[in-house]
């Protein structure tokens, strides 16, 4: 166990859409209390940021167990609403739920505090966040993967990152453990 008073001031800042699109394509089931655990094991843990958009018609979304549960068990979430618009190019409908301003104020909000950044999320947008917090002096990771095709992290947030933990390379660590089947289970004897 690690001296927690040496530890890194340690906050993580999940980009909820772009996380999970990344698990989904790697075909990960992601156990959010294994993965907070895993990344405070060595780390002075302050907070896990978790962002997200809610469909704002909609009562019930498929989000909402997971961000009750996050809220519950020592995720800090935050949401807002996505908006319905309409593309002046094509004419479709479609909805905007972009959660790239709330990450970098915070991440920026919190550098004076903190040692160590992880920002689950491959988006090339963030660069110059990253740029500028490492010029607070704080260490910043990023978790995403290169497996897929195409890759979910751009190669320049890959390059700025300090550490870039492959996704893959952590799967034991941050995903649900298989069930076992019935039919798999040793017979009771009796």
């Amino acid at each position: 166990m690690t001296d927690s008073s040496r530890a890194e001031k340690t906050v993580l800042f999940i980009d909820g859409s772009n996380f999970y699109a990344a698990a989904r394509s790697l075909g990960m089931d992601i156990d959010y209390a294994r993965m907070r655990a895993y990344f405070a094991r060595d780390a002075h843990l302050i907070r896990a940021y978790y962002y997200t958009a809610l469909p704002e018609d909609q009562e019930y979304s498929p989000l909402r167990p997971l961000i009750d549960w996050l809220d519950y068990n020592g995720y800090a979430v935050v949401s807002k609403l996505t908006r319905e618009f309409t593309d002046p190019d094509t004419g479709k409908r479609r909805i905007k739920g972009n959660m790239d301003m709330e990450i970098a104020l915070d991440m920026l909000k919190l550098a004076p505090q903190i040692e160590h950044a992880i920002l689950f999320s491959g988006d090339g947008d963030f660069c110059r966040l990253l740029e500028d917090v490492q010029g607070m002096g704080v260490r910043v990771t990023v978790v995403s993967t290169t497996k897929t095709s195409p890759p979910m992290v751009a190669d320049a947030l890959r390059r700025m990152a300090d550490e870039f933990v492959e996704m893959e390379t952590i799967r034991e660590m941050i995903t649900r453990p298989p069930r076992a089947n019935v039919e798999d289970m040793p017979a009771a004897n009796g």
